[in-house]
């Protein structure tokens, strides 16, 4: 099973972002309906959303916030691309780690791989620029899938090309070319990707939370920054 093989390795990734708890403090974000101070004037607009969390971040003293997996998420409500149609269950359920920071923040390979695909997901609400890298550990192959980048991210990538655990891919995007959100890193490890390429559901409707998240095991296997993080 991937998340024991992880558990194996998880002494030797490397870090996503720069983060030395020694020095740097994590602020622990919470995006479900507890979190009252999170109103939807804020939420459905990006400017005012961003204050938002650089407001928190700056409070609490800290270099980024993080959070979200398997979090039931009222935030979704702003854009369509999570909606169902027909009255259908909408999409609510967050698959991955988001780390909030500051737009252009760098962004770098945990472990060696190569470039699976990428995409500029280019919808509101949506990745904006999506790159997905893909690994083997074991013989056992995953993949992990890196949201909300810099649009220049895709500029002179191709698909197989190799990455070095440590090597810089990307780095956090504005908002007009990551989806239209505060500046943040949405990080993802997904096992079987179904045959997509440059996307994957990032969020899944609450019904099907058991299969996604067996996809999609907890992305702090690799990151290792959650322990850190307070409230």
């Amino acid at each position: 099973m991937l998340p024991d093989i992880l558990k194996k390795y998880q002494k030797e990734f490397q870090p996503v972002v720069a983060f030395d708890p020694e020095k740097d403090s994590l602020l622990l974000l919470d995006f479900t309906e507890a979190n009252t101070s999170l109103t939807a004037a804020i939420v459905e607009d990006t400017q005012l959303f961003s204050n938002h969390i650089e407001r928190q971040l700056t409070n609490a003293g800290a270099l980024y916030g993080i959070g979200g997996y398997n979090e039931h998420r009222t935030v979704y409500s702003r854009s369509r691309v999570f909606d169902a149609p027909d009255d259908e269950e909408s999409r609510r359920l967050h698959l991955g780690v988001d780390i909030w920071g500051t737009a252009g923040t760098a962004v770098f390979a945990p472990l060696d791989g190569i470039v699976h695909s990428f995409a500029f997901n280019d919808q509101y609400g949506d990745y904006g620029a999506t790159i997905i890298l893909q690994h083997q550990l074991d013989g056992c192959p995953f993949h992990t899938l890196y949201g909300h980048l810099s649009l220049q991210d895709l500029t002179g990538i191709t698909e197989g090309k190799p990455i070095r655990a440590g090597e810089r891919i990307a780095h956090f995007g504005e908002p007009q070319e990551n989806g239209h959100w505060p500046p943040h890193l949405h990080f993802q490890l997904v096992i079987d990707l179904e045959g997509k390429r440059g996307d994957y559901p990032g969020v899944c409707q609450f019904s099907k939370r058991a299969q996604y998240l067996a996809n999609c095991p907890h992305p702090d296997l690799i990151l290792g920054m959650l322990t850190h993080a307070r409230k």
